[in-house]
């Protein structure tokens, strides 16, 4: 079977990847597969610079096909931070649930806008890379919700006005999970990337 690495270290991700790439007829591994646990330096200025950089190293470290994301929150009261530095706002899960208790609580009615973005990077052993991104928008809860998703304390404040639901899986129908999720709408972009691209 064709094998495709998942170059992400965080499980929560790589649950929701490997869910959206079932259809796909390939193996799908994990760098714990390939023991393979190299730090990658996020330093570029936007998502498809980070999840390129990762989709290539990994790529030509395991000489597989590999796929890389990189995400964030942009919170328009903030002027669009964290951003690509949101998995660094805070030290772990539990301090920006905190961070984002306090900004729950102060930020106006009319001004809760939050956008999670996502770019998927496919990268090939030769080097070459493909992106492709997807975004959903919610607003910022008066209050946390019940569930916490270890891996994703975001989510514990991103309320969709629309469906009148906090982004939680429980409570998404199949449906609703993947159209309002980010990282699924960059999945089914690459998808066509990799139906086209990779050759065996």
């Amino acid at each position: 079977m064709k094998k495709l690495l998942i170059a992400t270290g965080n499980q929560g991700k790589l649950r929701d990847i490997k869910k959206y790439l079932e259809d796909l007829d390939y193996e799908i591994i994990s760098l714990n597969k390939l023991n393979l646990n190299q730090d990658i330096d996020e330093n570029g200025k936007t998502y498809k610079e980070n999840s390129q950089k990762k989709a290539v190293f990994f790529a030509k470290l395991s000489n597989l096909p590999t796929l890389a994301d990189d995400s964030g929150v942009e919170i328009d009261a903030l002027g669009g931070k964290p951003g690509i530095d949101s998995r660094y706002w805070a030290k772990n899960d539990e301090e920006i649930i905190k961070k984002l208790t306090k900004l729950s609580k102060d930020l106006p009615s009319n001004n809760r806008r939050v956008t999670f973005k996502s770019v998927i990077s496919l990268a090939l052993p030769n080097g070459k890379v493909w992106s492709a991104g997807g975004k959903v928008e919610g607003i910022i809860a008066e209050k946390e919700n019940g569930k916490r998703d270890k891996g994703y304390p975001y989510r514990s404040f991103f309320y969709l006005p629309k469906i009148k639901k906090y982004h939680d899986e429980e409570k998404l129908t199949e449906d609703e999970q993947r159209l309002y999720n980010h990282r699924y709408k960059a999945i089914q972009k690459i998808k066509k990337i990799i139906a086209k691209e990779i050759k065996f």
